[in-house]
């Protein structure tokens, strides 16, 4: 009996993962009416996306200026004031170089749209950041005259020039010709990081010395297959208070007040928006709604961020240096920035777990990767991690070896003390010390693994290597394979509207390494759920589980349950011998055993209480 209880201790770190995310996922479950309204709400809001040509973020874009009604311009120079000195004028200005196409508006001086020059979105479209209306940038300030403006609303001069193999683009709202605001862009060659620096001449006693306000929103479009799965990995993530990095909510609406802030990122999966500095933002507005609430093959834009940052005046001068990014969320690119540190805003995972990923998984499947194809890198690397492991599973097997061995005995103690439990465990632990076998050697390799389980968890869904890498039949080893698409409107709660086959092999795999780790003829435990049940439940649980995951990973966990198997046949084949393991623990029974101050004290304290219990008796 004793033997299938340390069973159920080397598998209930494993149950206990996928227990809780089952019991969470039953617990937020929604009802009915709830799905109705959501899928009503849903079709509203894809209805009117599909009317709006142009998005709006949080605030009312102006309403354009017709250039050629006098009447109009003469109205918007004398709601400007000041400012009404620089003639309103259509027009965009292009900064491009080999990496990123930036377009940038007369209007508000500010980046309308932003194109990657070397990726393509799922359905093979160019991949934009910024586009048709998303995004909005804008300065907000009052003036002596008590005007309280903004700078999206006005229209600055454009100038171009060359500073060496640099692009620079000079944007200037004027009050006169030498008093003006000015922003400027300096974009480099082959290089996705844009200089942005924001500063006046001449403005002291026209713009108040009250912090100004910049203020920035986006909304993020949708650029892979599954709008939900790229969801998932699509946060605001910000840097402040001494390089602390801090994220608001995945999948709720969500909104902090943050001081000392260097960088905000608007990830959106595998590719980032940010603005950094190299000194800090005083003080943060943040804000993130989410935007999706079920899975659409339609619909258009995973979350809404909105900033508002306070900049402050020297001098009664404004002079800011920053920087724009627009480009991949790919730790070899963002490595490049290390003095602004924009790495960090890639979720490797918490504490150890995100230091595995990072400096060990991450660049080891780089390097796999540059000589192999994307699909044998992943097996290469699962087996060579299988390898590396293989000692942690033969500490498991060879525990569950010596409780075979011990049985017998664990049984003739069950039996001769049947009605003294106490004397019964007390007797078992003596004889486990005895043999030199520990109880808990089943359960501690389970939770040895813990760290590269989690932080391969976290490479696969984030690792830019393999997006949109092919392998058999899975078009992109980051999102989930497709063998069977169901019909438009269909879906299974928990699974998704496709069936993958990857996660039906990785569970697959997953059954028969637990039938071998378990055991055919599990009891069942009083009071002890019926383990035979969740044995048979787990495998099924991966499959709903993994469904919408990346494929990589589901193909790591096929490969790696494969490997496990084989390695602990081999164990039990060639390595490990019921009669030598015997024989050496009836040796060790024979040497003296030393006990240390906890087993002491343990067994002081079972003495005790079979003491006081049969003093009770009498």
């Amino acid at each position: 009996m004793e033997e299938k209880k340390i069973d159920i201790n080397s598998i209930i770190g494993f149950v206990l993962i996928f227990g809780i995310l089952i019991f969470m996922f039953y617990q937020n479950r929604p009802t009915p009416e709830e799905l109705e309204a959501q899928k009503a709400k849903q079709e509203q809001v894809e209805e009117a996306s599909k009317k709006d040509e142009t998005p709006k973020i949080t605030e009312e874009a102006p309403a354009a200026i017709d250039l050629q009604d006098s009447t109009l311009v003469a109205n918007y120079k004398n709601t400007i004031g000041a400012f009404g000195y620089t003639a309103p004028s259509d027009g965009v200005t292009t900064l491009e170089n080999e990496l990123v196409t930036l377009k940038i508006s007369n209007k508000g001086g500010q980046i309308v749209e932003a194109k990657m020059r070397d990726f393509v979105t799922y359905d093979s479209i160019p991949v934009y950041l910024v586009k048709d209306g998303n995004a909005s940038f804008g300065l907000n300030f009052s003036t002596s005259d008590n005007r309280v403006l903004n700078t999206k609303d006005l229209f600055f001069e454009p100038s171009m020039e060359n500073n060496g193999n640099n692009q620079v683009l000079s944007m200037k709202a004027k009050v006169a010709p030498d008093k003006y605001l000015e922003y400027r862009y300096e974009m480099k060659p082959n290089d996705y990081l844009v200089d942005f620096t924001i500063r006046s001449q001449g403005l002291n006693g026209i713009i108040n010395s009250s912090p100004i306000q910049l203020e920035w929103g986006l909304k993020g479009i949708r650029h892979s297959k599954s709008i939900q799965y790229e969801n998932r990995y699509t946060r605001l993530t910000y840097n402040h208070e001494d390089d602390k990095i801090s994220k608001l909510s995945e999948g709720s609406d969500d909104e902090e007040i943050e001081t000392d802030v260097k960088w905000l990122s608007y990830r959106q999966h595998f590719f980032s928006s940010i603005l950094a500095t190299k000194e800090t933002f005083k003080k943060a507005e943040l804000s993130s709604i989410n935007l999706v609430e079920e899975e659409s093959r339609t619909f258009g834009f995973t979350k809404e961020y909105n900033s508002k940052v306070e900049l402050e005046m020297n001098g009664g001068e404004l002079s800011q240096n920053l920087f724009w990014y627009y480009g991949p969320t790919d730790v070899d690119v963002l490595d490049e920035y290390k003095e602004l540190g924009l790495a960090d805003s890639i979720p490797f995972g918490w504490g150890i777990f995100g230091w595995i990923n990072r400096y060990m998984f991450t660049p080891f499947y780089s390097w796999l990767s540059s000589l192999l194809p994307a699909g044998i890198a992943i097996v290469i690397m699962t087996i060579l991690v299988r390898l590396a492991m293989s000692p942690v599973t033969y500490k498991s097997y060879l525990s569950q070896a010596k409780m075979k061995v011990l049985k017998p005995e664990i049984t003739e103690l069950g039996e001769k003390y049947k009605d003294n439990a106490m004397k019964k465990q007390q007797e078992t632990m003596k004889l486990y010390n005895k043999a030199g076998v520990s109880p808990m050697s089943g359960c501690i390799p389970a939770f040895l693994q813990m760290p590269i389980f989690y932080a391969l968890f976290m490479f696969f869904p984030t690792s830019f290597a393999l997006r949109q890498k092919s392998f058999l039949w899975a078009d992109d080893l980051s999102s989930f394979d497709t063998i069977y698409q169901f019909p438009e409107g269909f879906s299974i709660p928990f699974y998704g509207d496709h069936i993958s086959l990857f996660p039906i092999l990785a569970s697959v795999a997953i059954f028969f390494y637990m039938m071998m780790t378990t055991g055919q003829n599990m009891p069942q435990q009083p009071g002890m759920p019926n383990m035979k049940f969740i044995m048979y439940l787990m495998p099924f649980m991966m499959l709903f589980f993994f469904n919408n995951y990346a494929s990589g990973l589901s193909l790591y966990y096929f490969v790696s349950n494969l490997i496990t198997i084989f390695i602990m046949l081999a164990i039990k084949k060639f390595i490990l011998d019921d009669e030598k393991i015997h024989a050496q623990i009836q040796v060790n029974k024979q040497k003296p055993k030393k006990e240390n101050k906890f087993q002491r004290k343990m067994r002081e304290m079972m003495e005790q209480a079979e003491e006081q219990k049969k003093t009770g008796k009498r």
